[in-house]
């Protein structure tokens, strides 16, 4: 529990960022198209968040809904994607691919993660998907400026995922688990505790930001509740 927490939330506009940075955010997730789960935004999106706060800016790559990067056209397009924004002057990043048969798709995130120039990033919930978990901490555990994984523990959320993320956070600083968790996914008040408890120090939100669901913005008062229960 000595180790201060880290509380980031989904911002898709600058409205956003400003009311999460108000309410404590450490850091923002950038996204847009909530719909298909959080893909990538714009350019010019990214340009008017990082004008509006100073806190740091995970910008997603993802092109489309699931968590399959496509053929070889589909692989350069988020490579594309990856460059315009370093070129906007993003320096952090979220992305993660599963082969159909539910393996880390190793190609395509070398691919994109090429384009980061040793920036650091999330392998995000396609982990929660993944047929073996610890296999793709395994294959991916070298990979340059991976620090992070985003999860649940489960595809369903927090709540089938509580026992896994905690057996995960016990192991770290092993092969494969010198990345840090990020809790997210299903993630309610109620689990903090518990998961502080057992070292969790990482925690994602983005509808719990938001009273009045994904057609409203981040409430600066509801980021300030979470900040208030992470630092516990």
């Amino acid at each position: 529990m000595s180790k201060s927490a880290v509380l980031e939330v989904i911002a898709l506009d600058a409205r956003d960022a400003v009311a999460a940075q108000a309410g404590g955010a450490d850091r923002l997730e950038l996204v847009t198209d909530m719909a298909a789960d959080g893909l990538t935004p714009s350019r010019e999106c990214f340009a008017e968040i990082r004008a509006a706060v100073d806190i740091p800016l995970r910008v997603m790559l993802r092109l489309s809904d699931g968590f399959a990067a496509g053929d070889a056209q589909g692989v350069e397009a988020l490579a594309l994607a990856a460059r315009g924004l370093r070129a906007e002057g993003a320096d952090e990043f979220v992305l993660g691919f599963l082969t159909d048969t539910g393996e880390a798709d190793v190609y395509a995130v070398e691919a994109v993660a090429a384009e980061l120039s040793g920036c650091r990033w999330t392998f995000h919930r396609a982990l929660d998907r993944a047929a073996d978990r610890d296999a793709v901490r395994k294959q991916l555990a070298d990979l340059p400026g991976l620090d992070t994984y985003l999860t649940a523990g489960a595809a369903a959320g927090v709540d089938d995922g509580m026992t896994t993320l905690l057996a995960e956070t016990a192991r770290s600083g092993e092969p494969g688990y010198e990345q840090e968790i990020l809790v997210g996914g299903g993630l309610r008040l109620a689990h903090v505790p518990e998961l502080r408890a057992g070292g969790v120090h990482g925690f994602h939100i983005g509808g719990a930001a938001r009273p009045g669901g994904w057609q409203g913005p981040v409430s600066a008062d509801a980021v300030r509740q979470w900040r208030s229960a992470v630092d516990g």
